[in-house]
């Protein structure tokens, strides 16, 4: 063959594998991006700018962020994700980062501490920092000014430790002087190691808050996995994956005060529906998994849609922006990471009239988009930080893949390298384009006297505020006292006044007089928190009761929780007056059942006599959920008491009566057999009740 057949015969060979390779389908899994051109993948809402303030290799993995009252910024790295931490040689890291040119960017990093099991979050503490690493609350601290922890005590002791996505984390300092955590729900049993004889406290159910300055620890109502809002005034709001945004109104020790509540559920769901705007598909093994799960669904004949995509599954990272450098209508939202999604969503939070709970809603302008999208499948923000300088920092862990393996089928993960990414990670800085720029080279707050301190309760943005009650907190200098109390007398702004109540309550200084004050204030939110802190002062009580009638109606669910603190005529008659208004709303229902006086016969009689009860469906929900709080407590006097009456209510609330000592009695199923004259009431409130109830009273016998 000459060379021309040679040239010939390639030519048709050259142009099919360029056709074969045009055709090839794209990767299953892309590759990641430089921090340049991640950037360019961003679509961020109009009117703000995004620029890399700590990236790879100062930050890997990172989870949590924070910048203590120096300025000094602490990061989480996750090292052991997805994967359960070796107990023997955990990855989890602490870094302190430092910007050591004066750009703006971090340029330096320090292991601050190391071989930390899933440690997830992070807090400063008396000029170290709070960790939490399940099963252990530690606290670490460097006393030779290497940034290098060389203090490592464990407070806490005994949370839930077998899945790194679901344990003790996300700590928050609450306006009230204690700190938060997201517990999800997750059973342990929690002991403070300087305090043995404090016991043994089981967090199942529930999260998690606790004091350090004054050794108290407890059960917090909420489930929240990852992601933690407190607002101004203490509202509570947190992040589970697929549920994005939820609120606790009830705090736990109102639930816990009555053992015999039918749900102790504190959280509630404060939004429409769960649609987010992603810019990227699927990847491979997410949509091959959810077509799998949604075969399964449908040859059961489950009415249940497993989505893929475009709604919320990998949620994290709630945080409440309390800056003051975004414009006014961002102030309060909520900004929450979607892992899954790439993206950020911004809730804006309304006032619900009715309702205690509120209203998560978009921001205008991002009907039909998110705050922040990314086109960048590997782009994994797990939180961000309401920073001093106003901004906000947004934390990419940058993976490939995020999930749990246990989650996902075995034939599908064959080809998924999960540490892919581990190597990476992003902080970035989001600021407004126009204004001019802010830094975080005046973040002194460690230097100031506890004197100087007291005007910063008053700053307009809240991480200064929190910043300095906690060092006050801290500190416990009471010299200052005078000054606080006139700070809370003279404040133009109710969050100044607020902050340096609590300020004054952590130094020991609180009496009637303030917390009566707080009572009338002339902002709701100062009005909530009088009501709370009035509970310890019996003499408050009147001041109290004028409350039941505000017009505000979280002051209202407030005052029907503080009230039933206290016993007494006019506390039920208040807790009635709270019931007529709110009736048809759960929360309210649960806040006045919650306590001695609100769940008594005595009480219910106290309602029937203003013709409360009727066919209305609400409020006979109430006398049933009182009848199974009765007959649960097993008192026997109680409940035939409770059955005598029955015959003079109407035949839907009869029926309220019977269905509710029926549920009761299973949680006290010793109480007939202990008192024939309980059995007795019941035989004879067969022959008062109509005819359509006497099924249900015969069972109460079985």
């Amino acid at each position: 063959m000459n060379k021309n057949a040679r040239l010939y015969t390639a030519l048709p060979v050259a142009a099919t594998l360029l056709t074969m390779v045009s055709c090839q389908e794209p990767p299953k899994y892309p590759e990641g991006l430089s921090v340049e051109d991640a950037l360019k993948k961003f679509e961020l809402k109009e009117g703000f700018s995004i620029e890399p303030f700590a990236t790879e290799p100062y930050v890997q993995s990172p989870v949590d962020m924070i910048m203590d009252e120096n300025g000094d910024v602490y990061v989480v790295e996750m090292g052991d994700y997805p994967w359960q931490a070796d107990t023997l040689n955990p990855k989890g890291l602490i870094k302190f980062l430092k910007d050591t040119d004066g750009d703006g960017k971090i340029d330096s990093s320090v292991v601050f501490a190391d071989k930390l099991p899933s440690a997830t979050s992070i807090f400063p503490w008396k000029g170290g920092l709070l960790v939490a690493a399940a099963p252990n609350i530690f606290y670490l601290k460097d006393t030779t000014g290497d940034h290098k922890a060389d203090l490592k005590e464990v407070l806490f002791t005994g949370f839930f430790d077998r899945n790194s996505e679901a344990q003790i984390t996300s700590f928050r300092f609450g306006i009230d002087n204690w700190i938060y955590a997201n517990n999800n729900g997750q059973a342990g049993s929690v002991s403070r190691i300087s305090n043995p004889a404090a016991g043994k406290l089981n967090v199942g159910g529930g999260d998690f808050r606790f004091r350090l300055d004054n050794d108290k620890f407890e059960t917090e109502s909420g489930n929240g996995q990852f992601g933690l809002a407190i607002d101004d005034w203490g509202n509570r709001f947190f992040t589970q994956n697929t549920l994005y945004i939820q609120q606790a109104p009830i705090a736990g020790r109102y639930l816990k005060r009555n053992a015999y509540l039918p749900s102790t559920r504190g959280s509630v769901k404060i939004y429409e529906d769960d649609v987010m705007f992603q810019k990227t598909p699927p990847p491979y093994w997410r949509a091959e998994r959810s077509r799998r799960r949604q075969h399964n669904y449908d040859s059961l004949g489950l009415d249940r849609v497993e989505w893929a995509e475009g709604h919320f599954t990998g949620a994290s990272g709630g945080t409440h922006y309390g800056g003051d450098a975004f414009p006014e209508e961002y102030r309060g939202s909520v900004f929450t990471a979607e892992v899954a999604g790439n993206l950020v969503h911004r809730t804006v939070l309304k006032k619900n009239p009715g309702k205690a709970e509120f209203e998560a809603t978009r921001g205008k302008g991002e009907e039909n988009r998110e705050f922040l999208a990314s086109t960048d499948s590997w782009f994994r923000p797990t939180t961000l930080y309401s920073a001093p300088d106003g901004y906000l920092y947004l934390v990419d862990m940058y993976m490939q893949h995020i999930e749990t393996p246990v989650s996902i089928p075995d034939d599908l993960k064959e080809d998924m390298d999960f540490a892919k990414g581990s190597d990476k990670g992003r902080i970035y800085r989001i600021f407004p384009s126009d204004g001019a720029r802010r830094d975080l080279k005046n973040v002194n707050l460690g230097s100031k006297t506890t004197a100087e301190l007291v005007e910063y309760l008053g700053h307009p943005n809240q991480w200064w505020r929190l910043t300095a009650q906690r060092l006050i907190l801290e500190r416990q200098d009471k010299s200052i006292l005078p000054a606080l109390k006139e700070q809370f007398a003279t404040h133009q702004d109710p969050r100044g006044r607020l902050h340096s109540l609590y300020a004054i309550d952590g130094l020991g200084g609180l009496d009637a007089s303030l917390a009566k004050a707080a009572l009338k204030d002339s902002s709701e939110g100062v009005r909530i928190h009088g009501a709370i802190l009035s509970e310890r002062f019996a003499q408050n009580l009147p001041d109290l009761l004028e409350l039941a009638n505000d017009k505000d109606d979280r002051v209202a669910l407030q005052a029907a929780l503080s009230l039933g603190q206290f016993q007494g005529a006019k506390v039920q008659e208040a807790l009635a007056g709270i019931l007529e208004r709110y009736a048809s709303q759960p929360l309210y229902r649960t806040a006045v059942l919650s306590s001695e006086a609100g769940s008594s016969p005595a009480f219910v009689n106290l309602l029937a006599k203003k013709s409360f009860f009727s066919d209305n469906e609400d409020r006979n929900k109430f006398l049933e959920d009182a009848a199974y709080v009765i007959a649960a407590r097993g008192n026997a006097a109680e409940l035939t008491a409770l059955l005598g009456s029955a015959g003079s209510y109407g035949v839907s609330s009869q029926k309220a009566i019977i269905d509710g000592i029926g549920k009761g009695l299973k949680k006290a199923p010793d109480a007939l057999k202990k008192s024939p004259a309980l059995a007795k009431a019941i035989e004879s409130s067969a022959a008062k009740v109509d005819g359509t109830v006497k099924a249900a009273v015969e069972k109460l016998k079985e």
